[in-house]
């Protein structure tokens, strides 16, 4: 049947003609299927990408000589990333799809200088880890498109190609005596303001054929040197035409002969041999299909306020290429410019586009194009400021949030236990770098639990943020101690003791001499000050009924009625004896230089209305030990502009001695009853002494959690080492935000080898190094960003809450000042009946 069809189509060429026609059409019609079809992917190609900004750190080299030796070694680690896409590349089938293609820029505007890589999304986390796996601390990051046009500026583009054939190498990094991207990026940092520049590298994988094909030049021009056919025939015949004139000479002998025809051996040997300059030549053609290779474009585009700007620089750019020329080889030159407009518009796109293609090595990409290495010297390429670090695997899972940990693309909410807090806390960073964001996350993260909170705040904008965002459940919960409220102050007595614990009014007394201590220079303070002083505020202690306060320090020496009434209540026969024979034998004279000496200690705060009605009240307004006990909210606001510095240093002084004396107090509960404290204080170099150890060291037993923050660490030791020592032996969790060149110095150690004074110097605001415990176990440093502070906020609340607190907690002014009035007689009634100790003498 099959015969019969055939026979009868061969029969009528019509026939012939119209399947010739339908396979024609047919065919025609698979090529524009095709063609669609390749068009729709490529559209979807061009699409379905993202733009990566790659950005790495500035490596600081101690010996820049040595660096300088390693150069080329640094920049060759580029040619492994695009070996590496070479071998994903080799991998797809080019004839159902269209090449894939990568485009690499090296744009510059608005004064800085960026590394760009537009990626297919597929290939986006192979792009990363080929990047990462050479260059570990880049951050790589997907950002919107960028824009180098600035309004009514006006643009120049170029396209260029290999001047001579592809197989010819250019020049390479390998040859050049310097980093050839310092000239480009140099020329790239002289742009304006309204200016702008990029260099665009797009390839795609070369032909397979390619390296054959270059491999058989290499040979050829070996080859069109000294054929091997034409070699051999020219041999013959100059060996036959020696030897027809040897017989014809009859005068030479057969040594001579010789002689002659193995010189004429030597010049044809030499005829057929490639010169040193042409063997190099060959080699370096070898060398250059030897590594993978791509079809590549490279374009260039700027962008100035007139014609003649934006053409300088772009002839500028191309002289750098001109690095790049080999003479016998090749070098870059401009393609001839048919439209300015398509090479803007590939470029836009990101096309590969048209036919003007080159194909150019690894080793020759890298040198057009690579990440910044340590000896690139351009100050306005866009670096990574401060490196990044992963947060520990074992980060838990629940606790208070410190911030988003952020490194590779991977994001990590870093929480630390509630144990682990009562290691305490250290946080250092300079004004505006987000100490105070931080402190009311955490704080918040503790109000809205139920937990109880101090807060020391010496500037008040603290206080006034979280009590906008105090839950209406904890409205009861607030105390506000502020020293500014002159209408109702709030008693706070550091004579004031729990007479259940009389231990504590050795504390008492230590302590408050430890205070005058941080409160006046060295000079100022001796030890005949601690002595009177200790035996004066002992002699205070004693009455039970009539607590002393501060203010009654100075009458001690100057009112004897005083002195006598307090006297009687004394049974220490040590404290008897400093009033009955130490003062009693002391001249007038001398009585009169001490108690100037103490005077101008305490009356500067005696002296002072608002704060004697503080430290004057017998009874404190609350009970810390209460406070920590039942878990309220206690907000002690210190602004040092409404306080005055000295007030406030004395009252936060007070405040927290008095935290660390109730926590002590803490002995007498079983341990599983001690409800956990938070005690937040900011700038704390103003508010601890030198038994800040002591709360470091102990108050974790007595579920006391210190959260210290302040601006450089220079401020701890001013007065005493020993701070500085406690804090950085004892604290489990160590942040720092942006510091300064002396304490980054210091700082290194804490958080070297990941992060360096470089680092900590230049992090970014609201950024901050973590070193922390999990599980009382030290980690690695690493990187976290800080959350936003809460939004919103009702200042009406805040209002209310203040309002609540003074009246629940405040006492009027005038009934403070009568109650300091009727003090001030204690003894009168009695001074008739006792001697007082001028009669002792």
């Amino acid at each position: 049947m099959g015969i019969i069809f055939v026979e009868k189509i061969s029969e009528n060429p019509a026939w012939i003609a119209g399947l010739a026609l339908v396979g024609i059409v047919l065919i025609a019609a698979g090529l524009v299927l095709l063609f669609i079809y390749r068009k729709k992917v490529t559209v979807h190609e061009l699409l379905d990408t993202v733009l990566l900004l790659v950005t790495v750190p500035k490596e600081v080299s101690e010996k820049e000589e040595e660096a300088k030796k390693q150069e080329k070694e640094l920049i060759s680690v580029a040619e492994q990333m695009y070996s590496g896409l070479g071998s994903l590349l080799s991998q797809k089938m080019p004839f159902l799809t269209p090449k894939i293609h990568f485009t690499l820029e090296l744009a510059s505007y608005k004064k800085e200088i960026f590394f760009y890589v537009n990626t297919p999304r597929k290939f986006k986390d192979y792009i990363e880890k080929l990047v990462h796996a050479q260059h570990p601390k880049a951050v790589i990051e997907i950002v919107k498109d960028y824009n180098i046009f600035f309004p009514r500026g006006v643009a120049s583009a170029a396209q260029l190609k290999l001047r001579s054939d592809s197989m010819m190498p250019i020049r390479t990094y390998q040859k050049l005596e310097s980093d050839p991207l310092n000239s480009m990026t140099t020329i790239l940092s002289k742009l304006g303001d309204d200016e702008g520049a990029v260099i665009q590298v797009v390839f795609r994988m070369a032909p397979k054929t390619w390296r054959m094909k270059g491999l058989k030049f290499a040979h050829k021009m070996v080859e069109g040197k000294r054929p091997l056919g034409a070699a051999f025939s020219d041999t013959l015949s100059g060996a036959g035409q020696a030897f027809g004139r040897e017989l014809g000479s009859v005068s030479k002998t057969g040594e001579q002969i010789r002689e002659s025809m193995e010189r004429e051996r030597m010049e044809e040997e030499k005829l057929g041999r490639l010169s040193p300059l042409e063997e190099e030549k060959v080699k370096s053609i070898e060398e250059k299909a030897n590594k993978t290779s791509f079809e590549t474009k490279i374009r260039i585009v700027t962008s100035s306020v007139d014609k003649e700007s934006s053409k300088h620089h772009l002839d500028n750019i191309l002289n750098a290429f001109s690095q790049f020329d080999v003479p016998e080889l090749n070098g870059f030159i401009p393609t001839r410019i048919f439209s300015e407009r398509k090479i803007i518009n590939d470029y836009v796109f990101r096309k590969f586009g048209g036919k003007a293609k080159m194909i150019l090595n690894t080793e020759e990409l890298t040198s057009i194009y690579h990440l910044p290495i340590r000896t690139t010297e351009t100050p306005s390429i866009k670096r990574l400021e401060a490196k990044q670090a992963p947060a520990p695997a074992s980060t838990p899972r629940e606790g208070v949030s410190l911030g988003l940990n952020v490194y590779r693309g991977q994001k990590k909410d870093v929480k630390i236990k509630d144990e682990d807090r009562m290691r305490h806390m250290y946080i250092i960073g300079r004004t505006g770098t987000g100490k105070s964001v931080l402190l009311v996350n955490l704080a918040l993260y503790n109000i809205k639990r139920g937990d109880g909170v101090c807060i020391v705040d010496p500037h008040g904008e603290l206080v006034e943020d979280l009590l906008q965002h105090i839950p209406k459940e904890r409205v009861e919960d607030i105390i506000i101690f502020d020293p500014s409220d002159v209408e109702r102050p709030l008693g706070l007595n550091m004579l004031d003791y729990d007479q259940e614990h009389p231990e504590q009014k050795d504390f008492v007394v230590a302590e408050m001499i430890r205070i005058f201590e941080k409160l006046f220079p060295p000079e100022m303070i001796g030890p005949m000050f601690e002595h009177y002083m200790r035996n004066v505020m002992l002699t205070l202690l004693e009455d039970k009924e009539n607590q002393g306060t501060i203010t009654d320090i100075p009458r001690m020496f100057t009112d004897e009625a005083f002195q006598k009434y307090k006297l009687k209540f004394v049974k220490d026969p040590i404290v008897r004896s400093f009033w009955e024979k130490e003062m009693a034998k002391t001249s007038d004279f001398h009585k009169s230089e001490m108690l100037g000496y103490l005077v101008s200690k305490v009356g500067r705060f005696v002296e002072n209305s608002m704060m004697r009605n503080i430290i004057g009240q017998p009874q404190s307004a609350f009970d810390i030990r209460n406070v920590m006990d039942s878990g309220k909210i206690l907000m002690i606001n210190l602004s040092k502009g409404k306080v005055g510095e000295i007030n406030s240093s004395l009252l936060g002084l007070i405040i927290v001695s008095k935290i660390q004396m109730a926590a002590l107090s803490r002995a007498d509960m079983p341990a599983d009853q001690r409800r956990d404290f938070y005690l937040y204080i900011d700038e704390f170099q103003n508010f601890v002494t030198d038994s800040v150890a002591t709360i470091l060291a102990e108050a974790r037993k007595y579920r006391l959690s210190l959260t210290m923050a302040h601006q450089y660490i220079a401020q701890l030791a001013e007065r005493s080492e020993a701070v500085r020592d406690s804090v950085f032996g004892n604290v489990g969790t160590v942040m720092s935000l942006r510091i300064g060149a002396a304490d980054a110095e210091f700082m290194e150690k804490e958080f070297s080898p990941v992060f360096d004074q470089h680092d900590l110097i230049n992090i970014d605001k609201y950024n901050a190094y973590v070193k922390m415990i999990i599980d009382n176990k030290p980690t690695k440093p690493f990187n976290v960003k800080l959350y936003s502070p809460p939004k919103g906020g009702d200042m009406k609340v805040a209002e209310a809450v203040k309002e609540l607190s003074r009246l629940k907690y405040g006492k009027e002014k005038h009934k403070v000042e009568e109650d300091i009035n009727r003090r001030s007689k204690l003894g009168e009634a009695e001074s008739n009946l006792t001697p007082t100790l001028g009669s002792l003498k």
